[in-house]
């Protein structure tokens, strides 16, 4: 499968290591906003093909994939053009700076009949299986209580702080912790509340989320841009609970019994960076047909843009492209 890239930041490096790492896909083709940009990636990280515009990445006919690693508050219009080109996209997270935006491309990848996923990597990864499995077995009894927290000090930086790049701590940050919730615990939501703290630009820096659930679940979720989280995820159940080290990238997750009494640490599989079942999975449901993939499907992607669109609205964050509310 060969993957054009779409940006030139951090993702998109980490998305270039991962498909150096795998041998049923490759990064074949760059694409930046500059020609000396996608010159100096493509360089870095030997990928053969570069270009100045997005525009001649996507109509590239020997692209199989489109990856958009953009921020999330320029992925909309790179989609759209690669959507309407019949290509295939596999897009970060956040999906889309709000859910109107969301709507609009799922839309239109539905009526072109083009496979289109959010590439929020956590859903894709093995220990999804294992917790799951885990909960399915009973060995913690019913599921009665969430907590995830997600925190990292990223001072001032601008995609945080400026409106016009979708900043704040729930669409880089807090997305996690809701997915963490909705893979493991469909149930319909019966509440949803929230504060945070704001910056001095109106960006939420600090937040905190508590959700009930039809099944009698209680989530408590809190996000940072602002400090160290210690980033655990823990489902507590009447026999016992589970801790996963990691709710952005779990390594270990281990089994409590009652009164807290250690049982089993389980191991994650080894891996490349994370990145590559989302790779993998995309490659998959191409080989098959595929418009959507198991793992996030597009209806989950709009459920959760939506809740981060209601969850801001309480708090008063608005960004540009965001419609009067």
């Amino acid at each position: 499968m060969r993957v054009g890239i779409i940006g030139t930041g951090w993702i998109a490096e980490k998305a270039a290591i991962t498909l150096s790492g795998l041998t049923q896909a490759e990064a074949f083709a760059i694409g930046s906003r500059t020609a000396e940009r996608a010159d100096a990636f493509a360089t870095k990280w030997g990928i053969p093909r570069a270009y100045g515009s997005y525009e001649e990445l996507i109509h590239n006919p020997d692209v199989d994939l489109v990856y958009i690693a953009t921020p999330h508050s320029h992925h909309y219009a790179p989609t759209c053009m690669a959507l309407q080109a019949g290509k295939p996209c596999l897009v970060e997270k956040a999906f889309m700076a709000n859910y109107a935006q969301a709507a609009d491309v799922v839309a239109m990848a539905r009526e072109r009949k083009v496979l289109l996923a959010e590439a929020i990597w956590t859903r894709y990864q093995p220990a999804v299986g294992i917790v799951r499995s885990l909960i399915d077995s009973g060995r913690i009894g019913t599921p009665r209580l969430v907590t995830a927290t997600l925190g990292y000090s990223m001072g001032k930086k601008e995609r945080i702080m400026r409106p016009e790049l979708c900043g704040g701590a729930l669409l880089d940050l807090g997305v996690y912790a809701l997915n963490f919730v909705r893979m493991y615990f469909p149930a319909d939501i019966v509440s949803i509340d929230g504060h945070c703290v704001k910056s001095d630009t109106g960006m939420d820096l600090t937040n905190a989320i508590t959700m009930t659930l039809s099944d009698g679940t209680l989530c408590n979720l809190q996000s940072s841009a602002a400090c160290v989280g210690d980033n655990i995820g823990v489902i507590a159940g009447t026999e016992g609970n589970l801790i996963i080290d990691n709710i952005n990238n779990p390594r270990h997750i281990t089994v409590n019994g009652p009164d807290r009494t250690f049982v089993e640490t389980i191991d994650v599989p080894a891996q490349i960076t994370g990145y590559e079942y989302q790779f993998l999975s995309m490659r998959q449901a191409l080989l098959d047909g595929r418009t959507e993939v198991s793992e996030m499907p597009l209806d989950e992607t709009l459920h959760i843009m939506q809740l981060m669109d209601g969850l801001r609205r309480q708090w008063g964050v608005r960004y540009p492209m965001d419609e009067a509310w």
